[in-house]
């Protein structure tokens, strides 16, 4: 049992193409590694290790991740935990709880126990569109830039150095499978550690925004009423929008992403909606001709 609470250890499974898969409730990792044969075999086992009792510990304190963050950061104990408020509390003056940064900080957890093997010379850890890279400073590694179907930066590629410092990257959008207030199609967010490209994603996707007919909201409880969204409307659908108003949302989210950039709390940023996509920081990222991360 996991945890002293009745938990079973997480599910683990290696996937055809040698990725580890871990899976404990809803977090559900995949895990790509290279190096030694030695290397590879201790960070699997280290990665299955890592997330035990991360589902319990952070149950027991999920009161406080779903409430919205004000005046002063909540007293939480797990690292997970602490990690998901760190993230979040710099978006505090909008509606955000710790949950927007769970993904990131659960592949952040596990990536931390594998970033010391020795002769592991790449590692990442997803949870779904959020990613925890080990890259040493040498490395180097494609990954694609996410911008929605028929984007004009679909199949496009950043190029990270390990000496860029990127060691996160996240998407959000109303496609992606979790809930979103905005419009966008996808945002992907490069950033120093994958809790922070996961809140900002969602930040900046939020902000891609319009009010238009074609726009189909519902609150978020009515679709999950467990979400820490509450009656936010959240976006089920949206229809073929005017140009124009693609262009003011996209406009909106690109001003959030250049004040975080201004804030450092990103390196770049892709933004899409219905075939447009505009870019903010990603200028020295977009070249090269090396490994590619997998999607989950």
């Amino acid at each position: 049992m996991s945890g002293g609470l009745g938990w079973e250890p997480p599910r683990r499974a290696l996937l055809p193409d040698g990725r580890l898969h871990l899976q404990d409730g809803p977090i559900d990792l995949v895990i790509g590694l290279e190096g030694t044969r030695r290397a590879i075999m201790e960070a699997r086992e280290a990665a299955w290790r890592a997330l035990h009792g991360v589902l319990p510990a952070l149950s027991l304190e999920m009161t406080a991740l779903r409430a919205p963050l004000f005046g002063r950061q909540p007293d939480l104990r797990h690292p997970v935990a602490r990690r998901m408020a760190e993230a979040a509390w710099p978006h505090r003056a909008q509606f955000v709880t710790p949950m927007v940064a769970m993904s990131g900080a659960c592949a952040e957890h596990v990536m931390q126990a594998l970033a010391t093997i020795e002769d592991l010379t790449l590692a990442h850890v997803s949870q779904g569109g959020d990613v925890a890279l080990h890259l040493p400073a040498s490395g180097t590694l494609r990954v694609g830039l996410e911008a929605g179907q028929g984007a004009a930066g679909t199949g496009r590629m950043a190029v990270i150095r390990g000496r860029d410092g990127v060691r996160g990257l996240a998407t959000a959008g109303w496609r992606s499978g979790g809930f979103s207030l905005g419009i966008a199609d996808a945002v992907t967010v490069l950033a120093e550690r994958a809790p922070e490209a996961a809140a900002a994603a969602s930040m900046i996707a939020n902000a891609v925004d319009a009010e238009h007919g074609a726009v189909i909201r519902r609150p978020a409880e009515s679709l999950d009423p467990a979400t820490d969204l509450g009656e936010l409307p959240v976006t089920v659908a949206v229809g073929e929008l005017p140009p124009e108003v693609v262009e003011a949302a996209l406009a909106s989210g690109l001003a959030c992403a250049e004040r975080l950039l201004a804030r450092g709390l990103i390196l770049g940023a892709c933004l899409g909606l219905q075939g447009r996509v505009e870019l903010a920081g990603l200028d020295g990222f977009l070249a090269g001709q090396d490994q590619v991360v997998p999607s989950a």
